[in-house]
């Protein structure tokens, strides 16, 4: 079955989904909440290790309520502007709409569940290294899939159908019963390397595997992630960390999203990457000291940036 499909969030990973969609021949809308002017003009470009294609008349919009009741809304805000999805999604609303969030960390889900349902609400993971080099142009690293499933219960009928859309455009997307359990194996990656890229003063993840001091930092700080996973009952194996080390060898200079956000000026994404795991940890028992530290410096240095 064909989708009609919102994206609600242009930066990055929406824009390159949604043109990956577009470009297949999903009739697909991008909510972009600003000047339009260039990508009706230009179209959005996505360039990288074998593709390199344009999406010549992209349907975008200023408001949700121009676009309407869709099939699926991909939601692809970073976390920071949720509370702006209250408004945002109800024009999007039919009785069977799936709310799909591509969204890092963890508590995402549960606030679109508490606003919208929980039975509406689908996320998926994305293994990908992207860069949003202007309005209308991404550049994609060499690799990338997203890891689907339901929020709080097993794959149904639909899951498959949306990881169908995703595979017939192109995206490697495979289904998962454990949506949770993926979510804590994916911050194996996001704690570390989105912390010390910051902390570090600006490093890429080659820097960052290349240094040996910042190696063994980022390995502790996944092993402490991956024990914290098993204390919230998410049975990881104690070597997970081992293929996110092997990925981050073969990106290259990467900057981390948490990174792009600084040296933006964007707010970041702090509780879902660090504190919320953190705060879930304490709650079942265990403890999460390095990742609290990079919580208190990150929050501190956001405020300072912000007070200034």
């Amino acid at each position: 079955m064909g989708f009609r499909i919102a994206v609600v969030g242009s930066g990055a990973i929406g824009s390159y989904y949604g043109a990956k969609l577009a470009h297949a021949g999903s009739d697909v809308r991008f909510l972009i909440r600003g000047d339009l002017s260039a990508v009706r003009r230009d179209g959005i470009f996505v360039r990288g290790e074998g593709e390199n294609f344009r999406v010549a008349k992209i349907n975008c919009y200023n408001s949700t309520k121009e676009i309407g009741p869709c099939d699926l809304v991909i939601v692809a805000v970073k976390a920071t502007s949720n509370c702006d999805l209250v408004d945002l999604v109800p024009p999007l609303l039919n009785e069977r709409t799936m709310l799909l969030t591509l969204q890092n960390g963890l508590g995402n889900d549960e606030f679109l569940a508490n606003h919208f349902g929980a039975e509406r609400i689908l996320g998926g993971l994305c293994f990908i290294a992207l860069n949003r080099a202007s309005r209308t142009e991404i550049e994609r690293y060499a690799y990338g899939h997203i890891i689907l499933g339901e929020f709080s219960r097993a794959a149904q009928p639909r899951t498959h159908e949306v990881a169908a859309e995703f595979n017939r455009a192109g995206v490697r997307c495979t289904v998962v019963d454990d949506l949770a359990l993926e979510c804590w194996r994916k911050l194996i990656w996001n704690i570390p390397f989105n912390g010390l890229s910051v902390l570090a003063g600006g490093m890429d993840t080659a820097a960052i595997v290349g240094d040996n001091d910042l190696r063994k930092a980022a390995l502790a700080l996944m092993e402490e992630v991956i024990a914290a996973a098993n204390k919230c009952g998410h049975a990881l194996p104690s070597d997970a960390w081992h293929k996110h080390i092997e990925r981050s060898e073969k990106m290259g200079g990467y900057k981390p999203s948490t990174l792009q956000d600084w040296e933006a000026g964007r707010p970041l994404e702090i509780e879902p990457i660090w504190g919320e795991p953190s705060r879930r940890a304490i709650a079942a028992g265990g403890q999460m000291p390095r990742t609290e530290m990079i919580y208190a410096l990150l929050k501190q240095l956001d405020k300072a940036r912000r007070s200034r």
